[in-house]
């Protein structure tokens, strides 16, 4: 038996795997949603949202496809790991992605200028003609080479007179900024920057509290007390993907020793357990 089920819980309610089901919309999480979707739905082109590791970006995009997939009028395109070499993979990719491959291939191995000219057309048709708003979503955009960005930058030029016909959404490190600061024409494109901050304390508490919730605890007894709850905001920062994986640690810990609830000292003992260095057992 699951150690969660033995906790009376339905499913696993600290799994690092971006769940949108499991997406705690925190107060900077909720602003971010906002202001993306309130970007895409003026048209205003390139979007943004940075954040450390580990403050749930990914998750974020998760829920923000499934929000915009929602909407009839939108025609969503997500990348989750944009680890291209040259700009002729990253654009093959995107008309594979838009469909318009097969057609751009006819002819023999088509040339930077002959995937642009293919996609510049798609949007049009997509953007202008069908009026459908192209959204294209790329999640750990650290990860573009810089020509790849010089890419991005090209397609966003796509516009009428009166709106941008490529809605770009970029969610990255922070290590992205400096790089897109000196790509001028790139940096001057983008209508929203937004930085996602840790969560606090008392979010830390609604946080853990929401995902038993989705995953089925329903006891009027917490899991964890508020001294607990204090000592993981204290170690984690409110960085959500640290909370995730010591409340999942705590737990284990639960059925492994026969408690009941989360304690301080539960909670100390498993930071412990963590930072003591590993001794090395060498021969003689």
């Amino acid at each position: 038996m699951s150690y969660y089920k033995i906790l009376g819980l339905e499913k696993e309610p600290f799994s690092t795997s971006p769940d949108p089901q499991f997406f705690y919309l925190s107060s900077e999480h909720k602003s971010a949603l906002y202001r993306v979707r309130t970007a895409i739905t003026l048209k205003r082109g390139l979007s943004l949202i940075l954040g450390d590791i580990g403050t749930g970006k990914t998750t974020l995009s998760r829920r923000l496809a499934q929000l915009l997939k929602l909407e009839s009028n939108l025609s969503v395109t997500m990348i989750l790991n944009p680890m291209y070499e040259s700009q002729e993979q990253f654009l093959a990719d995107l008309a594979e992605r838009f469909h318009i491959k097969d057609e751009i291939c006819r002819e023999g191995k088509p040339a930077v200028l002959d995937y642009m000219k293919a996609i510049e057309k798609f949007l049009f048709g997509k953007g202008v003609e069908e009026r459908q708003t192209v959204v294209l979503l790329i999640d750990e955009s650290q990860k573009l080479i810089d020509p790849c960005l010089e890419i991005l930058r090209s397609l966003l030029n796509y516009e009428t007179n009166e709106y941008k016909i490529l809605q770009l959404v970029l969610l990255s490190q922070m290590e992205l900024l400096p790089r897109v600061s000196r790509i001028k024409n790139l940096w001057d494109r983008i209508a929203l920057k937004y930085v996602i901050n840790p969560l606090e304390e008392e979010e830390v508490k609604e946080i853990i509290s929401f995902r038993l919730k989705k995953a089925g605890y329903v006891s009027r007894y917490p899991l964890f007390s508020d001294s607990a709850v204090n000592a993981i905001y204290n170690y984690t920062q409110g960085y959500p993907r640290k909370i995730t994986m010591l409340c999942h640690d705590a737990l284990e810990y639960l059925v492994m020793h026969k408690k009941e609830m989360v304690t301080k000292e539960v909670i100390q003992d498993l930071i412990q357990k963590e930072v003591k260095p590993v001794t090395r057992i060498t021969a003689n």
